[in-house]
């Protein structure tokens, strides 16, 4: 028994192994997609380069959610220049769905020009039919210059697959956060549901990185806020991603922002967690 249980154990231990490395063959292989895609931009322009990585029904926000190959094709070429680095990829463990997280640089008038915008941007890739992955969802965020600019991806030791033994979905288990966030407070909910590794993105900010950063910065804002009852989560197995609209209120009621949302959630050691979250408040009318 005590031999049998042991060849049992090297089992799952390979077994967890491998999952590792394929997670980490799948993002390596939306990294290639992403430098490809900055490629093809330098040479060709931000349009073509847009219209070739997004999927067919891939998203963009102008202002509110709209086909992003749509989009690009009804607007002209244009000069200008747009890089951009990934720093955090993450996939679902059967390679179906991840997401890549980097900074960025825009400039108006092309590669020499020294007006630079600097932001963050939060990509979603699906895999397709023959394996390449395309962007189902493109967003971003500007924000001063930062003082540092953060080290490019790097492959790194992958967390193991999590098997979901309980047949939870991101969109059930996300009940709570939405409720209590509107009852109870973001804080609150924020500090309930977070990963513990969180990348928080708002217009103006740079990013807010892990769980204390996270609650800190929403605990600020003293707002509270009201979610599109309608909500559509996005699963493959252990990663989701949710995209829908948000009011903001002062404490006297009043309306102070509107605008959308993109959370990706991940489930880890048996709860679902919000992994990235990232607002885009409309234009004021």
């Amino acid at each position: 028994m005590i031999r049998i249980m042991k060849t049992f154990v090297a089992v799952v231990v390979l077994l967890s192994a491998s999952l590792v490395a394929i997670a980490q063959d799948y993002s390596k292989k939306i990294y290639d997609t992403e430098r490809a895609f900055e490629k093809m931009v330098a040479e060709k322009g931000i349009r073509d380069g847009f219209i070739e990585f997004l999927s067919p029904l891939g998203v963009i926000f102008r202002p509110g959610p709209v086909n992003g190959r749509e989009s690009w094709r009804s607007r002209p070429a244009s000069p200008a220049s747009l890089t951009w680095n990934p720093i955090k990829i993450e996939t679902s463990s059967n390679g179906a769905l991840g997401y890549s997280i980097g900074n960025s640089i825009f400039r108006p008038y092309g590669k020499t020009d020294t007006n630079e915008i600097h932001g963050h941007y939060l990509s979603i890739w699906t895999r397709q039919s023959n394996g390449d992955y395309r962007a189902a969802l493109d967003a971003g965020i500007g924000h001063a210059k930062p003082a540092k600019v953060e080290a490019g991806w790097r492959p790194s030791a992958s967390r193991a697959a999590d098997p979901n033994d309980k047949r939870l979905f991101a969109g059930d288990s996300s009940i709570g956060f939405f409720r209590t966030a509107e009852d109870r407070g973001m804080g609150r909910a924020y500090k309930s549901y977070v990963a513990s590794d969180i990348i928080l993105m708002r217009d103006d900010h740079l990013p807010y990185v892990g769980r204390d950063a996270a609650v800190d910065f929403i605990n600020d804002q003293k707002s509270s806020i009201k979610f599109a009852k309608r909500r559509s989560f996005i699963e493959a197995g252990d990663l989701a991603y949710v995209y829908s609209t948000y009011t903001l209120t002062d404490r006297k009621g009043v309306e102070t922002e509107k605008g959308n949302f993109v959370q990706v959630w991940k489930l880890r050691e048996g709860k679902w967690q919000i992994a990235a979250d990232l607002f885009l408040a409309l234009p004021p009318l």
